[in-house]
Formats: structure tokens, sequence, C-alpha cells
């Protein structure tokens, strides 16, 4: 395997154990209080977040399988960056989503602005390197199937519109620290 791709596939590995290990120790450490992170989320909202946190999920499977198999690590360029490029947004967009949990219920327990500025960064660059991540896939040269980077656009759309739109834009305007 290439250099390229086994760095991806450990910023994956450690990277999703990381958020699912945080929502795990997070959401079961404070049952009381887990209710507490939608904030002012309406509750004829909250459904809508719910749907769109499985696609989102669900959409990471099929361009980061694209990523993983249908790009030549050697030859990828977008722009002048190579596929580091690609590790880098993978990273940004994964290790701050593995931050969110335990800083929000900080916020909660502390009210602290400098934290909830902390939680809007770490937001921010995910939903941020979710948008790279569409660039990416619109700008480089396909070598595989088109197919496969049809499927691959059409998973990445679901992670954008949950990490940048919902969580990075909507969720903050109705989380008061």
């Amino acid at each position: 395997m290439h250099p390229a791709k086994r760095i991806f596939a450990a910023v994956n590995v450690i990277g999703g154990v990381a958020v699912l290990g945080s929502y795990v120790i997070w959401l079961s450490a404070n049952p009381d209080t887990r209710g507490l992170l939608w904030g002012g989320i309406p509750e004829q909202i909250q459904p809508l977040y719910t749907v769109s946190m499985f696609a989102a999920a669900f959409g990471y499977f099929p361009f980061s399988a694209y990523f993983l198999t249908a790009v030549d690590a050697d030859e990828f360029r977008v722009g002048t960056a190579g596929f580091g490029a690609v590790n880098l947004l993978y990273a940004l967009a994964l290790f701050p989503s593995a931050l969110w949990m335990p800083l929000t219920f900080a916020v909660i327990e502390s009210s602290s602005w400098w934290l909830w500025i902390a939680n809007r960064i770490c937001l921010a660059v995910v939903g941020g390197a979710a948008i790279g991540l569409l660039v990416v896939l619109l700008t480089h040269r396909p070598r595989g199937p088109v197919w496969f980077l049809a499927l691959a656009i059409a998973g990445v759309i679901p992670f954008c519109i949950q990490t940048a739109l919902l969580d990075a834009t909507i969720w903050p305007l109705y989380f008061e620290w």
C-alpha cells in the first residue's frame, strides 16, 4: 500500500475511533444532561438532524472508499497539492469532531465563553474540511469509473450538509453558552 494511503487509513481508523469513542464515553457519562446537547433546536427540527446524521455517516463510506481505492496517490493532484491534502482534510474533519462532545459538555457545565468559541471553531473546521473534500472530488481528474466518483460526490454532499450547514452554522445559533 502506498505510504500516503497508509496515512489515510490510519487517520480514518484513529480518527473514527476517537469520534465514536467520544460519543460513547460522553453520552454514557452524562445521561441526565445529554438532552441539553440539542441546545434550543426546536423539536420539530430535531428529526431532520437525526436523518441528516445518519445520511452523513452512511455517505462517509463511499467517498472514503473512493479515495482509498480509486485514487492513485502518486498521480493525484488537485491544484498543486497531492494526496497529502486529502489526508489533511480528513484529519481536520475527524479530530475536531472528536472534541465536539467533550467541549459541548464543558460549555454546559461551565458556561465558559472561551469553551463556546473553541466549540464553534471545531465545528467550523470540520465543516470547512467537509467542503474541502467536496471541492477535491469536484475538481480532481478522476482515473477510476465515473459512477464511483458520482457515488463519492453523492456521499460527501450529506456529510457537508450535516457538518457545514447544520452543525457549524445552524446548531450554534440555538446553543447559547
